[in-house]
């Protein structure tokens, strides 16, 4: 098997192609050949060691392929096309995944789109329908929403009713935004975005905020809520948030503020299921639009990660093994 391997952080050429045998899965593993592997912001964070890991490492979350091998007891057949979101090492040809965070991929969703979907979309479902459970008496404000999670974030909300205020940094991305359901957008870049929000919103200020920027935006973020608003960060694109004073959420109206991952929101079996099952129920019915922007070969996972960081991309990027 190949798999993508780094011995230290750093940039994108820390990381290197390594080849040995595929592993054996264990009792309720399963074996996969990997199709499609999901790229994420959160590998750019375990490679450069702002989410630590224990070196040397494997990297990557994400991917959907097909069972070649499963352990004693497990739920899934040779055969089978399943998908997952949190088995690190998923950069390679081969990933053994315990049966339980596997999920099965209807026959009519491919595979690449499987992958695609799944970090970034169980993302996007449980920011819009469990760290708040939008409906159409709130108005929110998404950052990067041409970004993987921000265009798939847009389309949710726009189905819970919200009025979405999209922020995004250029004309071509901003008309692809408008088409998938933002009622207005904010060019982050280039105007002040509280006084912006303030003037879309008639003085009041938006009820959610979805900020995956982080450092550089979250001062603004928080000037853009109404009193008792809801922050949520979720990312750290430009680097993670400083140490907050608390006296800090009070000043800007007695806000509310979360810092919630994925892990948290899929903690067992039955959530990880109603996620998932939600995302390919919508894909199968041409109700959710996901857009791969591109496909590497897995030796070009840095070329990749470069693309990623550069904000250049739209939509979702895979490696192909």
């Amino acid at each position: 098997m190949e798999a993508i391997r780094f011995g230290q952080t750093g940039g994108p050429d820390v990381l290197e192609l390594t080849s040995s045998d595929p592993p054996a899965p264990g009792p309720r593993e399963l074996l996969v050949d990997v199709t499609a592997a999901g790229v994420n912001f959160i590998d750019t964070y375990h490679r450069s060691g702002l989410y630590p890991l224990g070196l040397p490492s494997g990297l990557g979350l994400e991917g959907a392929g097909i069972v070649i091998e499963a352990g004693e007891q497990a739920g899934f057949h040779v055969g089978a096309r399943v998908a997952w979101a949190d088995v690190m090492g998923s950069y390679a040809s081969h990933v053994v995944i315990p049966d339980e965070r596997a999920v099965p991929v209807p026959d009519e969703i491919d595979l690449d789109t499987a992958a695609a979907v799944m970090l970034q979309g169980m993302t996007a479902h449980y920011l819009c329908n469990s760290t708040v459970a939008l409906d159409r008496d709130h108005t929110v404000l998404v950052y990067a929403a041409a970004g993987g999670v921000g265009r798939l974030l847009v389309q949710l909300a726009k189905r819970r009713g919200a009025r979405i205020l999209a922020c995004t940094s250029s004309e071509a991305k901003a008309e692809e935004i408008r088409r998938l359901g933002a009622h207005e957008i904010v060019f982050y870049r280039d105007v002040d975005v509280p006084e912006t929000v303030r003037e879309l919103t008639d003085g009041h200020g938006v009820d959610v905020v979805y900020d995956s920027v982080g450092a550089d935006t979250f001062e603004d973020s928080l000037r853009s809520l109404r009193p008792r608003g809801t922050m949520v960060s979720y990312g750290n694109a430009s680097g993670p948030v400083p140490p907050t004073d608390l006296r800090t959420l009070a000043k800007h109206g007695s806000l509310f503020l979360t810092r919630p991952t994925l892990g948290h929101y899929t903690a067992d079996h039955d959530e990880l299921t109603w996620r998932a099952r939600s995302l390919f129920d919508l894909l199968q019915s041409d109700q959710l639009d996901v857009l791969i922007h591109d496909r590497y070969p897995l030796a070009e996972a840095g070329r990749a990660h470069r693309d990623l960081q550069s904000g250049t991309t739209t939509g979702k990027l895979l490696l192909r093994p």
